[in-house]
Order: structure tokens, then sequence, then C-alpha cells
């Protein structure tokens, strides 16, 4: 840190991203993309578009938000496109939550929330998970803060029932409630349509995991015309020019192909159920995950041990250092030829140090 780094942000831990090492050529599966590419008509529209580079883009996004708001039934004033969905999320601390409107969520979550919060002088709680690693909805309910929450949480991928986030919503109607979706396309339910019931609920979104576009960085909010209109306000006040060009056309002919997207969706879980039913025939210990990860553990080896082995032999996976899920790893699911050697690869590794 140099001498001239303002002391708002001395403490401040930042966000760890997942590694993306270039030592060899990995099976990745550590980053929650996608096994599958985008859609022929995205890499086309791309390529065209790349010859459009010397102007500005749109910044009201107009044929994304228009194909959009038709994709998930609601006005184009109630979208908002975002430099990927941590750019949303981050718009939102900003514009909710202060030092009189402290943030809640849970203790293990995604991580870039308490990073948001820090780095936006607000102040926040951690709320437990229960011993089982799913959120007690009865911890939110009523609790008149604002409020954040994954749905499938990360890195659990267990998610809450639409029921469970409305009581929340409804019992908290002075509080703005986040529910984070960036994972909602592998089997959870969205709560997209309690947005016309709740004036205080946001949901966001991303197009990095089930649309193949982790690469071009574009995410979304959809919540009611009035908060839209204030994180438009906080992104016309900071880079109105947000979603570049190239992504702009890659989001809207990813909407556009919407079933190409959905059937690699319904792949992605097909291969994690086939990946957890695998491993628990080994002996690990699994979250009921409707993401496309798994969450795993295993009483013969310890979680970073199984992270380090399974790297030496050309595969990532992520392991964190939290106390209560240090005996875990999250697995991306990817193709089952990933999968396949995936599991080939812990079996060898058991028995190697069964011996």
């Amino acid at each position: 840190m140099s001498r001239f780094f303002s002391d708002k942000y001395s403490t401040l831990e930042a966000y760890t991203p997942g590694e993306q090492p270039k030592d060899m050529r990995y099976i990745k599966l550590n980053t929650n993309e996608s096994p599958f590419p985008p859609s022929p008509s995205v890499i086309r529209a791309v390529e065209v578009e790349a010859g459009r580079l010397q102007l500005y883009s749109d910044p009201e996004c107009t044929p994304l938000v228009e194909a959009s708001a038709k994709l998930f039934h609601v006005k184009k004033e109630q979208i908002i496109m975002t430099n990927g969905s941590d750019e949303v999320l981050n718009f939102a601390f900003m514009a909710f939550s202060d030092a009189s409107h402290p943030i809640v969520f849970p203790d293990i979550t995604y991580g870039f929330y308490s990073v948001f919060a820090e780095l936006n002088g607000i102040p926040y709680e951690q709320i437990p998970l229960k011993d089982d690693l799913t959120i007690s909805v009865d911890d939110y309910v009523g609790i008149g803060k604002n409020i954040v929450i994954a749905n499938p949480n990360a890195p659990t991928g267990i998610p809450l029932s639409v029921s469970d986030i409305e009581r929340i919503v409804a019992s908290n109607p002075d509080n703005v409630v986040i529910i984070d979706e960036a994972y909602v396309d592998f089997g959870a339910e969205s709560a997209i349509p309690l947005i016309n019931r709740y004036d205080n609920l946001l949901v966001t979104g991303t197009f990095s995991k089930s649309r193949s576009l982790a690469g071009a960085r574009l995410g979304f909010g959809i919540a009611s015309a009035e908060l839209i209109s204030d994180l438009n306000t906080i992104k016309y006040s900071t880079n109105p020019y947000n979603v570049n060009r190239m992504t702009m056309v890659a989001g809207l002919n990813a909407v556009l192909d919407n079933d190409y997207y959905m059937e690699n969706c319904r792949i992605v879980a097909e291969n994690r159920e086939w990946a957890s039913r695998r491993l628990a025939e080994l002996g690990f210990q699994l979250t009921p995950s409707l993401a496309n990860f798994i969450f795993a553990r295993s009483d013969r080896i310890g979680g970073e041990q199984l992270y380090l082995a399974l790297k030496e032999r050309g595969i990532l996976i992520r392991h964190f250092s939290k106390p209560r899920i240090k005996d875990y790893n999250r697995i991306t699911v990817g193709t089952r030829d990933d999968m396949e050697t995936l599991v080939k690869e812990i079996e060898n590794i058991l028995k190697e140090i069964g011996k």
C-alpha cells in the first residue's frame, strides 16, 4: 500500500476471485463458469459489433432491456443492465444503505457482500447459517434492516422457496431486500414475479453462469420502477456507458437464444446429479445444491488436501478457508467428461491416501 492510500480504505479486505492460473492447462471447476460456449448468433453479433467500437454504447441498453423485459415478463422501466451483477449489487449497497440503514446477510455466502459494505462505510451484520448450512428464514423476518441473500446461496447451493422469500420481503416493508439470483436457472425458482407486489424487492442476476458470458461482464437488476430509477441515478453519476457495445449485442442475442441456454442448464443439472451420486458413493457429504456447483466434504480427506491433490492432477476446484466450511470444496459442474475425470481422480487420490 502506498503512503497516499486513503485511511478510509486502509483496513479494507478485498474480495478474492477464483484463481486463473496459466502454468498449465486445467479442467477448470473453480469459478462456476459455463462449460458451454455462447450460441453461434452471439459470436456472430460480437464480430459485427467490433467494427463499431469507435462509437459509445447506448447507455439505456434499449434493445437488450426490451428483449429482457419480454423474457422476464416485466416492464422495461423495471430493469437495469450493468457491468456484471457485481455492479448492480454495489449500486444497491450505495443507493439504499448507509450508516443509518445497515444491511444483513448470512455469514457463509458470496464474499463480495462484506466488501461492498466496508467499501461504502455501511454497518453490516452476518447472520449464522444453521448447522446444516441452511438459512433460517425466521432470522430475517421483521428484522427491520436491509437484507441481501443469494438464492441459491453460495457456496452451499441451497435455495430458499419463493414463499420463504416473500415472508422476508413482506415482513420488512420499510427496508430493501436484495435477492441475488446468480444461480437460479439451474433448478431454483425466481422471485422476479414478486416485484409487482412488493416495492422493496430487488432481484439481481447475471449472464455469467447460465448464459455463458462470464468474460463479457453483464448483469441486471429487476425491481419496481422506483427502485430502478434510484439505481440509475447511481449509474449515471458514476459510469453511464457501463455496458460496452459488444457485451450489449452478446446479451441481446443470448436473450433471443434463451432455449439454447436453458437446455444447457438442464444438462448441467443432469451432470450435477450424476456427479453428486458418484461422490456420495465415495463417502462424501453434500449439500442439496440447485446451483451449477457441488459443495462437498469427506471424512477421508481434508478440504485443502483434496484441493491441492486435484490441482496437481490438472483439476481446479475452489477451497475456502473460513473455519465453518474449511472441510468443504465447491466444485463447478462441467461437461460429463469433466465430471467423470474428476470422480476418477478423486477415486485415485482416496486409494493413495488409504494405502
